[in-house]
């Protein structure tokens, strides 16, 4: 057996950071963490050490125009004649070899376009797996060409397609994808009796450059055999190589030809309907409404490196619904961005608090969710009224400039307007209009310099949102919130090792009111007893705060390691135009990870890592340390296994009581697992599960997942996700009362239940006409006992920090849906609260049939139907919520949508 000097480096790092972590009376798991860091000595490691190849360069050739047709039939003449290399070289699953089948390719371009054929070689053409999905969502073989045309070693523009010819298409930049890029361009591909063949024609205005490089280009062509895992290219880029758009090739030859200003308009219209149950009683509930929008987008090349988007009332009516999801914490519920307008090219206004791949990746000074939300204010009804409350607030215009010049500088700014929106309220025929969301501006701007050809990266950011604020009843929000950072990063050792320093401001004015609900949020809490580094200031209209990260990391070879850190003070505020979920925190890490990135024994690859943390407030205290490890194996047969192991100590939560003093909780142990079949198959089964426990019998945890694929033909693909979770808490909180200065935090233990099932059908007639079916059944309950208040909350056990009500001092009232109680330990305090059981009952399903019937042109046909309902009874019966959920009267949205690209 052989063990390297990065396994021996491995192991002794994980002894360094577990055993001060482990109780001495927790036997058991000493000996699991022994038992998972020896058993890296048993894994031989492939002694191969993979060499970066010399530079590759392609000679590119100019043909007359139109002299090359788009039928993945290579006849002509300027094929023939062509320049056509191979000689692929495998990236996995053995970095370095041959590859299995010949790949060619050649490139031509005349003064608009670009050309690239593929040949992929192949024995048995009958194995060549060709699926139909829509644009960005293949599998199967594949081919890939990227194209450096700033040739800054840094950005790069990647086009793929399959043997059915689907297309996907992304921007890496600074060797991170975004696929939210769709360019305008063609690609046709045919199965012959040697392999397959694609032919793609890309229009020069679609990529960026200038003519000061004197037509060298930086260049990779790839390949992936879908049957064997197999990834190789015309360039060979180490499976270990930290970078991937530095190691590029050369393309040379590409000379008078001149950049191409891009510019198209694209109007759109939409008409719908939504019906739903009427309400006699309610003049705004008639039972049918008539939907009908228009609007234009715009992309207009400023020049040819900057790129202005224009949206004038865009419509998402064909977007995908939020999943449902039951939030018993204190913060906000965080939700991927789904809308086409925010989605495409918002990699370069990410701007993570944390450090690595983004930490918690939900946690960013720029979050677009913000822009067009559902307005703040709900107005408090009187007996008899009714209201028409607009569901988000209309953004009138939008406009993004981005690009990147000739001297390294990525731009990014985006300008937003979201217009006044009124709630109306009728009270017996007589209306009102109340303002329920003040005219807002949003604006974003990040800039990003590379230096030394990408070795230094210096950038910044700068976010602000205004809102008119013009009545008494939006005096809670801030007129006027201004963040930004700076960042700073630099690469060494071939981009195998970097270092990365990240600070960041917030800056919020507005009115007393607003300021002290700031300064009383979930995420401060500056009122909270034994606060005392804070000032808590009811006078304030302003609150400033700042943050950073700190992050060493090594990203090539077999070993990787991360140590870094950050902060965020206790007056950072990024909420309104940003995602933070907690300020007034120092985090610290250190993880290390090590690869097997070659089949051996029973293995293709194998992945181990492990990291230690701690985690302090700015007062000093520590609030929770903790280990976690985790392994990720694919076996020899294609099978996977990922699984995670967490530990954390005792845990002293600032937020715990929501404004009341520190709680100190027990700490947990979690384990959770996943586990896939062949994803090669038909049929692919994907079941996981997760275990949570809290010492000291404070709360259990399990859920339960399978994921279903099946894909009966090349065109169908089916997938069902049944999710099933319970949790029991001893604590969970319900209320706070000031019951005659006597301060009553509410808890109480929670039985709850979770079941769910994701259902997804994707229906591809051609890869520019396609049908998706979504819906989700979502149940939710929880049922609340043992009613308690908490005494002290550092107690030296956990049972002595809060008292249960006992019998005699707890009552129901089932018609009021309240709770008395009437204290019996020398107060005689007598109280009541809401009855916090709950049952939650949701079917949301969404159809959008989408043909591109040109390219950039589309047309929608969009069908969504929801159903909800709840209530107090938070008893689960699978079988009887299950047929009441089908009893609920839906409402249904009937929509269809037209728009026409009209541009070069």
């Amino acid at each position: 057996m052989e063990i390297t000097g990065e396994g021996f480096l491995f192991i002794h790092i994980f002894f360094r950071f577990a055993q001060p972590l482990i109780p001495d009376n927790k036997k058991t798991m000493k000996k699991t963490l022994l038992l998972l860091a020896l058993s890296v000595l048993y894994f031989p490691v492939s002694a191969q050490k993979d060499s970066i190849r010399p530079t590759r360069f392609y000679d590119s050739q100019k043909v007359n125009t139109n002299s090359l047709r788009i039928d993945g039939v290579l006849d002509e003449e300027a094929w023939q004649q062509a320049d056509w290399q191979g000689d692929f070289v495998q990236q996995a699953p053995y970095s370095g070899r041959d590859a299995s089948f010949d790949t060619e390719y050649a490139i031509c371009f005349d003064e608009d376009y670009i050309y690239v054929a593929i040949k992929a070689f192949d024995p048995n053409p009958d194995s060549i797996v060709s699926r139909l999905t829509r644009r960005d969502e293949m599998d199967g073989d594949m081919v890939f060409v990227d194209i450096d045309s700033y040739h800054d070693l840094r950005t790069a523009f990647g086009f793929i397609v399959n043997p059915a010819g689907v297309k996907s298409d992304l921007i890496f930049s600074g060797d991170s994808g975004d696929e939210t890029w769709d360019p305008i361009w063609w690609v046709k591909s045919t199965i012959t009796d040697i392999g397959w063949i694609t032919e793609m024609k890309i229009p020069f205005s679609q990529l960026r450059f200038d003519n000061s490089g004197g037509g060298l280009w930086g260049l990779n062509v790839g390949r992936i055999i879908y049957r064997k895992d197999e990834i190789s290219m015309w360039q060979h880029v180490p499976v270990e190589s930290p970078g991937f758009v530095h190691l590029f090739g050369k393309l040379r030859g590409l000379k008078d030809i001149k950049p191409r200003k891009h510019a198209e308009i694209i109007p759109y219209a939409s008409a719908g309907v939504k019906k739903y149950v009427a309400d006699r009683g309610d003049p705004f509930q008639p039972g049918l409404d008539k939907l009908l929008n228009t609007g234009v987008d715009a992309k207009i090349g400023i020049t040819n490196n900057l790129t202005l988007d224009l949206s004038v009332n865009p419509d998402f009516g064909q977007v995908e619904a939020d999943p449902s999801e039951v939030n018993l914490t204190a913060y906000e519920s965080f939700f991927q961005e789904k809308r086409p307008l925010f989605i495409e090219g918002k990699s370069i206004y990410n701007f993570p608090l944390r450090f690595g791949d983004g930490g918690n990746a939900a946690e960013n000074i720029f979050y677009s969710r913000r822009i067009g939300r559902r307005p703040h204010y709900e107005p408090d009804l009187a007996n008899d009224e009714y209201i028409k409350q607009p569901e988000q607030t209309n953004i009138l215009g939008a406009a993004k400039l981005s690009g990147k010049t000739k001297g390294g500088t990525s731009i990014g700014i985006l300008e937003s307007v979201s217009s006044r929106e009124s709630a109306e309220i009728d009270l017996n025929g007589e209306r009102r209009d109340v303002i329920v969301e003040p005219m807002t501006n949003n604006f974003v701007g990040r800039v990003v310099q590379d230096i030394n050809e990408g070795n230094t990266i210096a950038g910044g950011i700068l976010t602000n949102t205004y809102r008119n604020i013009t009545t008494d009843e939006l005096q809670f929000l801030p007129s006027m919130a201004t963040t930004g950072g700076i960042d700073f990063q630099q690469f060494w050792g071939n981009k195998g090792y970097n270092v990365k320093v990240v600070n960041y401001f917030s800056h919020v004015t507005g009115s007393e009111e607003a300021m002290t609900q700031l300064q009383e949020s979930p995420a401060r809490l500056y009122q909270r007893p034994g606060a005392d580094y804070v000032n808590y200031d009811t006078t304030k209209t302003s609150l400033s705060g700042y943050g950073g990260s700190f992050q060493l990391w090594k990203t090539s070879g077999k070993l990787n390691f991360l140590a870094a850190a950050t902060w965020k003070s206790p007056g950072l505020e990024l909420n309104d135009l940003g995602y933070l979920r907690q300020s007034d925190e120092i985090f610290q890490l250190f993880w290390v990870g090590y690869n097997f990135y070659e089949p051996f024994s029973i293995f293709r690859t194998l992945r181990l890592n492990m990291n230690q943390f701690n985690i302090w407030d700015f007062g000093g205290k520590k609030a929770v340390s903790g280990l976690e490890a985790g392994s990720y194996a694919v076996f020899e047969n294609f099978w996977s296994v990922h699984i995670n192991m967490d530990l954390m100590g005792d845990m002293r939560m600032n937020s715990f009581l929501r404004g009341g003093p520190s709680m100190l909780l027990p700490g947990e142990f979690s384990l959770r697992g996943e586990f896939t079949s062949d994803e090669h198959k038909k049929l692919i089964a994907e079941p996981g599960f997760s275990y949570e426990l809290g010492f000291e019998n404070s709360s259990k945890s399990s859920e339960y997942s399978l994921e279903l694929e099946y894909r009966p033909i090349n065109s169908l693909n089916i997938s069902l996700e049944p999710e099933y979770a319970i949790e029991k808490k001893t604590l969970q909180y319900v209320d706070y009362l000031d019951v005659f200065e006597n301060d009553r935090y509410i808890f109480a233990s929670i039985d709850q239940k979770v079941l769910s099932m994701s259902m997804r059908v994707n229906l591809s007639l051609s890869p520019n006409l396609t049908f998706q079916f979504w819906g989700q059944p979502f149940i939710a309950t929880g049922n609340y006992t043992e009613f308690k208040y908490i005494t002290d909350p550092e107690a030296a056990n956990f049972s002595d920090r809060y008292h249960i009500y006992g019998s005699n001092e707890i009552s129901y009232n089932e018609l009021s849906e309240t709770i008395t109680i009437q204290e019996e330990t020398g107060t005689s305090l007598e109280y009541n609260f809401d009855n916090p059981n709950f049952k939650v009952k949701e079917f949301l399903t969404n159809l959008v049939v989408r043909w591109e019937y040109q390219p950039g042109s589309a047309l929608y046909l969009v069908w969504s139907q929801s159903r909800d309902q709840d209530d107090s009874y938070g008893q689960f019966n699978f079988a009887h919520d299950l047929a009441d959920m089908v009893k609920i009267e839906p409402t249904n949205v009937f929509l269809i949508k037209f728009s026409y690209r009209i541009g070069r």
